[in-house]
């Protein structure tokens, strides 16, 4: 893999699921591909990342985010919109990644503007395969902005 995407690949993981977050970690560590890696577990942790606020003031903006729907306080559709109106947030790729198949949850999160729906793969070692693609195909295949 090309070292500018090592160096610059930074994706913010909202996910309030242990081994999901554990396992993402695990896969991206294991293939060298992303040097900052951020996870945060709520939907109001999400936004107060994004806006830099609090504990928040000094991070990176992400090059990618994959969020999962199934979120305390604030659900995922809530985070997709906010960021989505967000002029400095709003053209950072969002991968939905969640358990839910329910078409209603597909439609809603593509009217909000995801970039796209990744339904969560029971079995470990195809968990690891979709992590692995979702990172290689936006750091790799497709160009994105970068206003660093």
């Amino acid at each position: 893999m090309n070292e500018y995407y090592r160096v610059k690949a930074k994706i913010l993981l909202v996910e309030d699921n242990a081994a999901d977050i554990r396992l993402t970690k695990e896969v991206l560590e294991e293939n060298k591909i992303v040097s900052n890696l951020e996870v945060v577990r709520d939907g109001v942790e999400a936004i107060e990342f994004l806006k830099k606020q609090g504990k928040y003031s000094n991070v990176d903006k992400p090059n990618l985010i994959l969020l999962d729907l199934n979120l305390p306080k604030r659900n995922g559709f809530y985070v997709l919109e906010e960021i989505k109106k967000m002029e400095e947030l709003k053209r950072i790729p969002i991968v939905i990644l969640t358990v839910s198949d329910a078409k209603e949850d597909l439609l809603k999160a593509y009217d909000l503007h995801a970039n796209c729906y990744v339904i969560k793969p029971l079995e470990m070692k195809e968990f690891s395969r979709i992590i692995n693609s979702i990172v290689n195909f936006w750091f790799t295949i497709v160009k994105q902005f970068n206003d660093e």
